[in-house]
Order: structure tokens, then C-alpha cells, then sequence
């Protein structure tokens, strides 16, 4: 492919080298290569400032990340067939790993294809597409993915936050097949119907399916507390996995909806509902001296931004104080993050310290991580983001 140049600084390739996938508009040596040059989604070869190729990449001039990398072969950009072939070599791995078609089937950089996430519910794929780059192959992602699969429907739920940075517009379309309203989920030997207009991001998240399955373990004859609920992704497992009693907050009425809409679906009658404010809620319970064998905390990310992290770290250490305190002696706390600011060992430290605070004797059990539907790529940081820890609470113990 004859494609135009886009020069970095001195030394801007390090990162790039380490196995990072991105550019940065402050790494573009402008006089070189002005990124007012560049149309939004365009491909160009990636130099390094002594004029060695670097790769191809995806340019978008109007975001911080300018440049996205599509092959460190500078003669290979983004085609049809290559995007065909990365879509299989990702199909190929959750096949591998799950007998049933519900699973993430791509996740942007971890799968070649920035800016992408597909999943599939069963004979329905949501397609979602966040950079304009990917935004050019609208068309090419559709085709391969009726080729690859045949689903009854696929839907284009092109509305997430990083579309704004990208300049892009949002939409939802049904891009083939019947018009879907309702997507269907299985994990972990669960069903779960989820409406696809109220739905989060693609509608489910797939990344805690191997923490939820843990949870299965500890839930039988548990009365457990599932707090940040959604539809009952954690609260529903524990319930058809044998606990005596469920209670999911969440401060979504279609949210709570879902969660008795579900429990109903796996025939469980032992499903209760607050909605509200979680930290509010967990403070009322704490007042009205309730107690649960097991809490789980699945809020959404507190530090959404490098410049949230002293408030972001302030709000999961009042969040796990609060559970700790609503845990029976020897009761188990489960504590998540998708937080990508916040640290495996910096969730374990906060928690130590909500203990110590509240004078609880913690034990750290397990740590879970993200499903291998989110594989991580080791020099991309962003792409490891799940943590989840499975904590023993003691009183009085030492």
C-alpha cells in the first residue's frame, strides 16, 4: 500500500517498541508531518524521526491517541482480508474456550483491531466501533462477521463515551437480520435476558465471568448481598448456585427490573431488590445492623481519569469499609475494580486498610482477573483492567 508518512519525535518510539500500540498527538513531529494533513480514520506509515518505518497506523488529527497501530509492517495496512483474518484468529481462541457462542469475541487492541469490541449472544453479535478508523471499516467489519458466523442479527451500538473524542456521532442500527430488543445471555449455566436499549455498553459484561463462577463456590446456604447489581450478573449466579438469599442494589429502576425479570427466568424466589444510591443504601443497611455472608462490590470505574485517583481511592475505601462492616464474622467480601488507574496490589492495600480501620482481620483468599475473552497485551497497560478479590473477614481474632 502506497501510504502518506507520519513522522515522530526523538525517542517518541520507545514506547512503541516496548510493545505499545498507540501515538500520541505530542509525539508527532509536526513539521514533518502536520497532522492537519490527515482526514479522521485514515491509515499512513508510522516513522520513527530517524526515518526508520515503524508500522502503519490508523490517523484520527482531532484526538490525544493519533495514531493506532494496525501492523509493524509498514506495507500491510488495514484491508478487507486483514481484518477478515483478525477476526477469525479471534474467533478462533473463544471457541476454544467456550462450548456456547457467548463470549467477547474481540477486544480492540488485545485482538489487532483498536477500537473494536464485538460479543456475541448466542445468534445475535453486537458490534461496537469507538475510532474512526474503525469507523471506515463499517462495512468490511459487517460482511466478516456474516461470513464468519451467520448470526440471525447483528446490531451496531455505536454510543459509547469514546466516540465524542473521536469526533464520531452516535447511533444504534440494525445492521442485518431482525430487529433485536432483548439479548439473551448464558454464563456460567445461568440465562439471562437483558434489553439492549438499557443496557451498558454492549448490553453485558463478560470480563467477571471466571469471578462470578468463583463466587458459585462460596455462595451455597449464604445470604449474600450483591451491591453496583445491574441485571444480577453476581447476585442471580449466587442465588442458582444454592444461597439462601439474595439482595441486589442498584439505583437503576430498568436495572431492577432486569434483576427479578432474571432471578424469575432461572426459577429462584429468594432474589430481593434495593434501589438507591449504593453507598447510601450500604449506610442504611449498616444503621439497621443487617449482616451477610458474602458482599460483593462491582461499582463502575471511581477513577474514570488519571486526575480522579486521590478521590477515586478515597471512594473504594469507603465502599469496602462499608461492606466489611455489613459482614458476619468470618463472611466474605468481594471486592471488584475496573478501574484501570487502580492497581491489583492497590486494591489489596485499600482493602487492608479499610480493614485495619474498622478492626477487621482480613484474609486475602483468591484474586481474580478479566475472562480470556479480554486478553491482556503485555506493553498495554489499559488492556489489563479487571481485579476482583475474594477476602475472609474475622473479628475479634487477633
Amino acid at each position: 500500500m502506497n501510504l502518506p508518512v507520519l513522522y515522530l519525535r526523538k525517542g517518541a518510539e520507545r514506547r512503541l517498541r516496548a510493545g505499545h500500540l498507540w501515538v500520541y498527538s505530542n509525539e508527532v513531529d509536526t513539521r514533518r508531518s502536520p497532522l492537519s494533513g490527515f482526514e479522521a480514520g485514515a491509515q499512513a506509515e508510522l516513522r520513527a524521526a530517524n526515518d526508520k518505518p515503524l508500522g502503519s497506523v490508523f490517523v484520527n488529527p482531532h484526538a490525544l491517541i493519533c495514531g493506532r497501530l494496525i501492523s509493524r509492517d509498514p506495507s500491510h495496512g488495514m484491508t478487507p482480508q486483514r481484518l477478515t483474518h483478525r477476526l477469525e484468529t479471534a474467533l478462533a481462541l473463544r471457541e476454544t474456550l467456550f462450548e456456547r457462542p457467548f463470549y467477547r469475541w474481540v477486544f480492540g487492541d488485545s485482538d489487532g483491531l483498536s477500537g473494536l469490541v464485538v460479543d456475541r449472544f448466542g445468534d445475535i453479535v453486537v458490534i461496537q466501533i469507538s475510532t474512526a478508523g474503525m469507523e471506515q471499516m463499517k462495512g468490511s467489519i459487517i460482511r466478516a462477521v456474516q461470513r464468519l458466523v451467520h448470526p440471525k442479527s447483528i446490531v451496531l451500538k455505536n454510543d459509547g463515551k469514546m466516540r465524542k473524542v473521536e469526533g464520531l456521532e452516535n447511533y444504534v442500527e440494525q445492521a442485518h437480520g431482525p430487529e433485536v430488543s432483548v439479548l439473551p445471555v448464558e454464563e456460567n449455566g445461568v440465562r439471562f435476558e437483558v434489553s439492549l436499549a438499557e443496557g451498558q455498553k454492549t448490553g453485558w459484561f463478560y470480563d467477571h465471568r471466571m469471578n462470578r463462577r468463583r463466587l458459585q463456590a462460596y455462595a451455597p446456604g449464604k445470604r449474600v448481598l450483591d451491591v453496583f447489581s445491574y441485571v444480577g450478573g453476581w447476585g442471580v449466579q449466587a442465588a442458582s448456585a444454592g444461597a439462601s438469599q439474595v439482595t441486589c442494589v442498584d439505583s437503576s429502576a430498568s436495572a431492577i427490573d432486569s434483576v427479578h425479570h432474571n432471578a424469575a427466568l432461572n426459577g429462584l424466589e429468594n432474589v430481593e431488590t434495593l434501589q438507591g444510591d449504593a453507598f447510601e443504601a450500604l449506610k442504611a443497611l449498616c444503621d439497621e445492623k443487617e449482616k451477610f455472608d458474602i458482599v460483593v462490590l462491582d461499582p463502575p470505574a471511581l477513577i474514570p481519569r488519571r486526575r480522579d485517583q486521590k478521590a477515586g481511592e478515597q471512594a473504594y475505601a469507603r465502599l469496602n469499609q462499608l461492606g466489611l462492616r455489613l459482614l458476619e464474622r468470618e463472611g466474605i467480601l468481594v471486592s471488584a475494580s475496573c478501574s484501570m488507574h487502580l492497581s491489583q496490589s492497590q486494591l489489596v492495600d485499600i482493602i487492608r486498610s479499610s480493614g485495619r480501620k474498622i478492626d477487621r482481620f482480613v484474609q486475602l483468599l483468591e484474586q481474580g482477573h478479566q475472562a480470556p475473552d479480554h486478553p491482556v497485551v503485555p506493553g498495554i497497560p489499559e488492556t489489563d483492567y479487571i481485579k476482583a478479590c475474594f477476602v475472609r473477614s474475622l473479628t475479634s481474632f487477633l
